[in-house]
């Protein structure tokens, strides 16, 4: 089954288009997850918002997701120390945390197979990041604890366990908190102006719009073309193999990652670039047959993940020049937290409340990290390699991904089906003339 186990069994809430022209205080552009929250949370304050959706809700990013809801993204606070001070650490230790806390208070209404579980991110090479990681984690005030064993098919240098984490079905958790907020389908956006949108089905006048769309699709402002980049990774659920009691990840970003549900084992990896070679499904299977032996698969999947410049999403205005104008995105791999961040930050700032972590999470924040040269190098790749069908997005070459049977850039992620059809965005529109 080439589709993720959350789909499995749930009945779809649908919801009209849009009916010719209107207006909302806060329009909402995107019905993933973090669309839903934004408006859950507008809802909750009393604001008057609109979420506009191009196909079905959650039918993106979302469905495809691990589920993992954690404070513990890979190393990250030694990371955040590293670049911003101890302060920047601990304030983002806080925001997820709260984020944590809100997801719990949620799962009290919301059926969505909510289980607490502990989060712990391994090293299989290096003791001393981990080591270093415990160290920060420990000054901002955060329980955590050195492993030197896991459970797991293969030894380790050393991991850090957090204790009275989550994961949840990701699809239960957003229609049932969908139910009653104001939504359109199959409404999709073609032009962004400075007070209104112009959709397929009509004009919508907002005094403020949120670009909750995983890949912001507007090229003038921002620069996220440069500030992102998308990296893929694979998903196995397997049947009658070793259960496990935590989730576990490595903090290599093309290591292995576990979680149990259902009395299924989902073990995620094979990462890459998209666009870009990779392990893939190969990888997972390979590790499967020689680590458990009497297991099967019953269902695959993939994601894809927009990676920021220095770990941390870009939530807040999108860009100096556009006061009216918001973005939630880059979340790296860490989208179930991260999108109830955004939605109680983007609820703060839409709503006129002060927030401590509008500068932490800051788009106009500095740019001048390594990944920043690395996207540079593959956007020129991209746009110089020669005799290869373009994207629509900003010219650069498509490569054809026989695992997938897609057409994929490898400058900013965008993906076609065979026919051309859109598949992830930031191109907006098919892709004609695609054939292999």
């Amino acid at each position: 089954m080439m589709e993720s186990i959350w789909q499995s069994g749930l009945k779809r809430p649908c919801f009209e288009s849009l009916k010719g022209d209107t207006k909302t205080d806060v329009l909402i552009i995107g019905g993933g997850i973090t669309g839903l929250l934004c408006g859950y949370m507008l809802k909750e304050s009393g604001a008057d918002y609109l979420i506009v959706e191009a196909d079905k809700i959650l039918n993106g990013i979302t469905k495809n997701t691990t589920a993992k809801i954690t404070i513990a993204h890979g190393l990250i606070y030694s990371k955040i120390e590293k670049s911003y001070g101890i302060k920047a650490a601990e304030l983002y230790y806080r925001s997820q945390n709260e984020a944590l806390k809100k997801y719990f208070e949620l799962s009290k209404k919301h059926s969505c197979d909510f289980t607490k579980r502990d989060n712990v991110v391994y090293s299989r090479d290096n003791k001393e990041a981990i080591q270093k990681e415990i160290e920060v984690l420990s000054k901002i005030g955060a329980k955590a604890e050195f492993l030197n064993e896991l459970p797991l098919a293969f030894s380790v240098a050393g991991a850090v366990k957090t204790e009275n984490q989550a994961e949840f079905n990701p699809l239960k958790f957003g229609f049932s908190i969908a139910k009653g907020l104001n939504i359109c389908e199959n409404t999709k956006v073609l032009q962004i102006g400075e007070n209104a949108v112009v959709t397929n089905k009509g004009k919508i006048h907002a005094k403020r719009i949120v670009v909750a769309t995983h890949f912001p699709f507007l090229n003038k402002h921002g620069g996220y073309f440069l500030k992102l980049y998308q990296h893929r990774s694979y998903v196995l659920a397997i049947k009658d193999a070793p259960t496990i009691d935590a989730m576990y990840v490595d903090e290599n970003i093309k290591g292995l990652s576990f979680r149990d549900y259902n009395g299924l084992l989902l073990l995620g990896g094979g990462s890459h670039r998209t666009g870009k070679k990779g392990g893939n499904w190969t990888e997972l299977e390979r590790f499967t047959k020689q680590n458990y032996k009497n297991a099967k698969i019953v269902s695959r999947w993939a994601t894809q993940d927009c990676m920021s410049l220095d770990s941390i999403a870009y939530i807040g205005r999108y860009s100096k020049n556009t006061p009216n104008l918001y973005v939630a995105t880059g979340f790296n791999k860490w989208g179930m937290t991260s999108s109830m961040t955004a939605a109680m930050l983007l609820r703060d700032l839409l709503t006129g409340r002060q927030n401590e972590y509008e500068e932490l999470y800051s788009p106009d924040r500095k740019m001048l990290h390594p990944q920043l040269f690395a996207n540079c190098f593959e956007s020129v790749s991209g746009l110089l390699r020669p005799t290869a069908p373009r994207c629509p997005h900003m010219g650069c070459a498509l490569i054809y991904n026989k695992h997938e049977h897609s057409w994929d850039c490898s400058c900013h992620g965008s993906r076609f089906k065979e026919n051309g059809e859109l598949i992830d965005n930031p191109a907006t529109d098919d892709k004609k003339g695609l054939s292999h």
